[in-house]
This record gives structure tokens, sequence and C-alpha cells, in this order.
């Protein structure tokens, strides 16, 4: 097998670091775990389905009506002419391909990395409110106007209408640390990770969320600040851990 760099296409932002998103991240972090060459090709939320369509990636999904939904990540693999998309399924691609790496999905707990993604998402519904205006905020222009007009176009309402106000925005935050509770008390108080010591793919979807709050919300945010401080610290000690897996920052590219 051949040494080339993975392609991995993410998408870019003004937030330091560029990267941003919550899927992205997973694979940007399986990468750097595992080692692995690879060169970030930023695309513009736009172009995506173009791109998809062009090298041959799969939709992550079929929409209701029949459509299909083109998304990031997508990785394009040199060494053994793979394309690929959906977050999950390059983890998998990437421990049966290059064998001799850390393992993200170890023997017998692709049920449990699966469930617990799941359970996730369900747990920490309540910040979608919160989060998606933010995510507008960061974004570059055409990638901007874009995402409001297909975000507007799925929940139905105008995003500067969408974050709750007053109480509602207590409520609301409350949720949200009540769910991330839920996950926190799945896992040992004095272990790591969701595997204990062991690094999974569970984690990366944590972490990727992580880096999704602290870059849209910003890390001097006071939404951000309270996230750290939540239940012992879990979620700070986290991204520090995973610090070294993150790769370099790399700049946004030329508008």
């Amino acid at each position: 097998m051949s040494n080339e760099p993975i392609l991995f296409y993410d998408i870019p932002s003004t937030a330091p670091g560029c990267a941003w998103s919550p899927a992205t991240w997973r694979i940007r972090y399986a990468l750097n775990l595992k080692g692995l060459k690879y060169k970030t090709v930023w695309v513009e939320y736009p172009d995506i389905a173009d791109l998809c369509k062009r090298i041959g990636a799969a939709p992550s999904m079929i929409r209701k009506n029949g459509s299909p939904y083109y998304s990031l990540p997508v990785i394009e693999d040199p060494n053994t002419g793979t394309v690929l998309s959906d977050s999950p399924l390059i983890a998998e691609y990437l421990d049966a391909a290059y064998p001799d790496t850390h393992r993200l999905i170890p023997p017998g707990t692709r049920t449990l990395q699966k469930s617990f993604s799941a359970a996730y998402d369900d747990a920490t519904d309540p910040v979608v409110s919160f989060i998606v205006p933010a995510v507008a905020r960061i974004l570059r222009p055409r990638s901007e106007e874009y995402f409001i007009r297909t975000r507007e176009a799925d929940f139905g309402k105008k995003l500067t209408e969408m974050e709750p106000t007053g109480e509602e925005y207590d409520v609301a935050w409350k949720a949200f640390e009540t769910g991330l509770g839920k996950v926190s008390a799945w896992m040992k108080a004095d272990e790591p990770f969701v595997m204990g010591d062991v690094i999974s793919f569970a984690d990366l979807v944590v972490a990727g969320e992580m880096q999704w709050f602290m870059k849209a919300f910003g890390e001097g945010s006071d939404k951000w600040k309270d996230m750290l401080s939540w239940h012992n610290g879990r979620w700070a000690k986290l991204i520090d851990n995973l610090k070294k897996y993150e790769g370099p920052a790399e700049e946004t590219p030329d508008l």
C-alpha cells in the first residue's frame, strides 16, 4: 500500500483554528489518534453535494421525500481508492484499512458505539435551539447564507427567533445541563473515557460536540465557561485529554 495523505473534506469557518463541525471533528480526531497522514480540503456548504457526486461519495442519508442528503465528513483515500462518507462508516473503514493503528471501535463494541452515539444525541437535544443560531454566526458568507436558508426551512422559523429568551432560556439551558449530566452518569467518575482508560469512537463523538460548542459559542463566552464547570469539570478534562489529537490549527482559507 502506498503512503499518500488521505484527503479529508471539512467545512471552514471564521472561528479560531477553522474546524468547527462536530461530525468532521470526530474524523479529525480519529486521523490524528491513528497517526495517519491527511490533507484537509475545505468545502463550503453549497458545494458539498456537487463535490460528493463528483468524487463518488454516497449521500449520508435519504430524506423522507426520497431525496439524497450529502454532508461532510468525507474522506478520499488514494492508498486504497476508497471514497467514503458518514463518520461511523469512516471510523470502521480506518480500523479495517489501517489495522496496526489505534482501534476506534474495539472488537465486540460496534453496537455499544452506535447505541452510545444515539443516546448522547437524545440526551443533549435541548442544546439545538442554542447551537444552531450560533453556528450561523461563525460561517463564511456563502456557507452562512446556505445554512440560514436551509435550516430556517427545516425548523420552520427564523434562526434569529430560535434561541429562547427570559425564563424559557433558563429552562432550556438547564435541560441541556441535565442531559449532559445523564451522559456523565453513564461513565465512572474516576475514568476519563467511555470505555474507562481506552479512547474509542464514542469519546470522539462527545469531544467533537464539545469542539462544536466551544467554537460556535466562543471560548470566552459565558455559555462555554458554564459548560466547563459542569459535572466536576468532566468535559474540560475530556478536551484536555484529547488535545494532543486535535492536530495543528488550520487557517481559514482565503475568501
